[in-house]
């Protein structure tokens, strides 16, 4: 494979609310500091990537699978938003043959791998997209989640996947520091802020083994289930951090009162 003079950084994002960035109007400044942080990104990395490989909470399957349409459609997987954000279009390029490549390494790794030709882009990648490559003009395959959840198993995914990393191709976890749709607003105010402080320490704070561990522990950090209830918008994290083996993580994206008092991060790590 081709490989480049430096290895790209992994991400993972908080992606938002459904079709966002399609909803200035009704959302006003609400997504701003996000918006900013995404479109950063292309600056941070200092060059295009020839793909992004994106691993998206809205996705999971019984075997890691990965998108192998070339013209991937556009999968609306919200509801309650309106009518206009039920046609946005991303129409970024798949790459089959990315698809390939990323199965070969799952399979590599002993872990199971299917691929889906008809696949098309959820909202967890084309919103937090149309905010980093808003010409969709970069190919972007996404890769699933394996159902169970299973946070060693995703570290080992995101193993499998780090050699991507010096063949020019983003990894992007995408999800949310804080998903509990119950808990939203000022109640959720003291819960999200001492989860994410517990995750800065656990991501930013420790590498390698030290942070891998922390990271299978995740259920024991505080107000850990408060924050996730179900833990599909935090697993993609591990996807990023076990491509990133010993490269330290730094947050690129924090606010306190998202969405009315959440606190919510972004991280990167390598670079």
């Amino acid at each position: 494979m081709t490989t480049t003079t430096s290895r790209l950084p992994t991400y993972f994002i908080s992606h938002g609310g459904g079709p966002w960035p399609w909803m200035k109007k009704e959302m006003g400044p609400a997504y701003d500091l996000l918006a900013a942080s995404l479109a950063d990104m292309p600056r941070q990395l200092g060059r295009t990537p020839r793909a992004v490989l994106m691993v998206s909470a809205h996705w999971e399957a019984p075997a890691f699978t990965v998108m192998a349409n070339p013209h991937p459609p556009m999968v609306y997987d919200y509801g309650g938003f309106p009518a206009h954000t039920y046609q946005v279009r991303y129409d970024a390029p798949g790459a089959p043959d990315l698809a390939l490549r990323v199965k070969s390494l799952i399979e590599a790794a002993g872990l199971p791998a299917h691929s889906d030709a008809e696949r098309g882009f959820d909202h967890g990648a084309f919103s937090p997209m149309a905010a980093i490559y808003p010409a969709a003009d970069v190919p972007m395959v996404q890769l699933s989640l394996r159902r169970g959840l299973d946070p060693a198993e995703h570290l080992a995914l995101g193993r499998a996947l780090a050699p991507l990393r010096d063949e020019d191709v983003l990894i992007i976890g995408s999800g949310l520091s804080y998903h509990n749709l119950r808990a939203f607003g000022p109640q959720a105010r003291e819960p999200s802020k001492a989860f994410d402080d517990w995750l800065d320490r656990a991501v930013v704070g420790a590498t390698g083994g030290t942070r891998d561990a922390a990271l299978l522990d995740w259920a024991s950090a505080p107000a850990a289930r408060i924050a996730h209830p179900r833990e599909e918008h935090l697993i993609p994290l591990m996807v990023a951090v076990g491509a990133a083996a010993g490269d330290a993580g730094e947050r690129v994206y924090h606010e306190d009162a998202f969405m009315g008092g959440l606190a919510v991060s972004s991280f990167r790590f390598g670079g």
